[in-house]
């Protein structure tokens, strides 16, 4: 299997966060989990201050893109290229340039070392999203996309369900 890489892909400018869901919801209607691994809109902290008052907001760090993990392929390449509101590819023409795990280190997205305490077995609870409070036991860890595996009970039945690291806290 090829390799996963970062890709930049340009949007419509204020159609950043509309593209990352769209991408989301195809990736999970097309079972493309192992193929594109992550889809990001970085955010940075700012202090603004009107009529005197500071108030801490967050800024796209890059208006206009969004940033994708993925194993580029004909399939991975045609969902993200036919997403609404996406204009193409950053790279020369029609070919996608990576970015190199430097230059991702530079723009301070990707995290040097993650240390994880988690191991298979352990009991966690979810701290964000749909699963929030949900108490479950890890399946299985997947330090490559730095996601865990928990089940979950859905309709009486247990379900896996895959989460990342900063979503779980160890009981």
């Amino acid at each position: 299997m090829a390799e996963a890489n970062w890709y930049v892909v340009h949007t419509y400018s204020g159609y950043e966060n509309k593209v990352k869901v769209d991408i989301e919801k195809t990736i999970e209607n097309r079972s493309l989990q192992d193929q594109i691994l992550e889809v990001s809109v970085p955010m940075q902290s700012v202090v603004e201050i009107k009529n005197g008052v500071e108030k801490a907001v967050d800024k796209k760090m890059f208006p206009g893109y969004v940033l994708i993990h993925m194993v580029m392929n004909d399939d991975t390449w045609y969902v993200v290229r036919n997403t609404r509101g996406v204009t193409g590819f950053v790279g020369p023409g029609s070919k996608p340039v990576p970015l190199s795990e430097g230059e991702m280190e530079n723009l301070g997205f990707m995290a040097k070392g993650l240390l994880v305490d988690f191991e298979v077995g352990d009991t966690v609870v979810v701290t964000s999203g749909i699963w929030r409070d949900t108490v479950g036991a890890i399946r299985s860890i997947n330090e490559h996309k730095k996601t865990a595996t928990i089940n979950v009970e859905m309709f009486g039945r247990e379900t896996p369900v895959e989460l990342a690291f900063t979503e779980l806290k160890k009981m």
